[in-house]
């Protein structure tokens, strides 16, 4: 049943695989592409099983399915890991190795390497979902300075030093994440400045560059869909203005504010409704919508979204908006 569905997946998918086996992307998407419990990454040389079924143990006899099918028609993949979202341990959920030995440590994407830990946490340390979105910022932020908050493994940082940024600061609440960044950096050979890397909760910090009246020519918004510390709460789904409103005063005349909203249950029309009310007073306005890639998404996809996107293509939802200051009276 499933074999059909990975045949067509990978002929979709012919453009992606370059020949040295050093890209990421998603191979098969379950949830759209006719099987839901299942989605399958790859990075580099390795391939990620990502098992979402409720009972993780009625889905083994697919996975050995799919797995000997792509370890033959992938002749070249090296390793194997399952990722078990339901799992009994936090070493399922990081994920197993499945099989072969050496699993890759970076990947290349639009010429920039990215340090990986496939197996850091619950997710791959890298979003392909926001592969679009590092491209723009290689392409438009030369010379600029940039915030990255909730940076996670810093990627967007990468992609931005990549493009000539004079300056980019991450903060993240896990040092172990940041640690990560510094590795893509020295893989770019990037200079470390210790004082760009803030492991530090956001509300703090952002609150702490406001009082030293910090700006940067772009500042770019990635929280987790809902998170909460002592100093704060992130819930994408009803307060997301309010995050937005957090950061625009670090943000210089003329600079970019690029806000992503990824939760599956916030409908595009909702969130672009937020970004529309927020832009009222002439002090914000949508430059543009960044879209998810394909491959992530899924070809001639069977299962519709949980909630409508539109008018974005996917529940990862970016926006870039641009800021003006007000002008204080002389």
């Amino acid at each position: 049943m499933i074999i059909p569905l990975l045949e067509r997946a990978l002929a979709s998918r012919k453009y992606l695989f370059d020949t040295s086996h050093e890209s990421a992307f998603r191979l098969f998407n379950g949830f759209t592409e006719g099987y839901p419990d299942l989605a399958l990454d790859i990075y580099g040389q390795t391939l990620i099983i990502h098992n979402y079924a409720d009972d993780p143990n009625q889905n083994q006899t697919i996975i050995q399915e799919v797995t000997v099918f792509l370890r033959t028609a992938l002749s070249w993949l090296r390793a194997g890991i399952i990722k078990t979202r339901n799992g009994s341990t936090p070493e399922e959920k990081r994920g197993n190795l499945l099989f072969g030995t050496e699993i890759d440590r970076k990947i290349k994407e639009y010429e920039v390497w990215y340090a990986i830990d496939l197996t850091l946490n619950r997710d791959a340390s890298l979003y392909l979902d926001t592969r679009n979105l590092r491209k723009w910022i290689i392409e438009n932020l030369k010379d600029k300075t940039v915030l990255n908050t909730f940076a996670y493994t810093g990627s967007f940082g990468v992609a931005a030093l990549k493009g000539g940024a004079s300056r980019v600061v991450q903060i993240d609440l896990n040092r172990e994440f940041l640690n990560l960044a510094k590795s893509s950096y020295s893989l770019n050979g990037f200079p470390i400045q210790k004082g760009n890397f803030i492991a530090r909760d956001f509300f703090e910090q952002v609150g702490n560059m406001k009082r030293l009246g910090q700006r940067f020519d772009c500042v770019i918004l990635d929280p987790p869909f809902f998170s909460t510390t002592a100093k704060g709460k992130v819930d994408l789904e009803k307060e997301s203005a309010r995050l937005i409103n957090k950061v625009r005063p670090l943000i210089q005349d003329g600079g970019y504010l690029v806000a992503i909203n990824n939760a599956l249950f916030a409908s595009g029309k909702d969130y672009m409704q937020t970004l529309e009310v927020m832009c009222k007073d002439g002090y914000l306005k949508i430059k543009e919508l960044i879209p998810v890639p394909e491959d992530f998404i899924g070809y001639n996809p069977i299962g519709k979204p949980i909630t409508d996107p539109s008018p974005f293509n996917h529940s990862t939802k970016i926006a870039i908006l641009e800021v003006k200051r007000k002008q204080l009276k002389k």
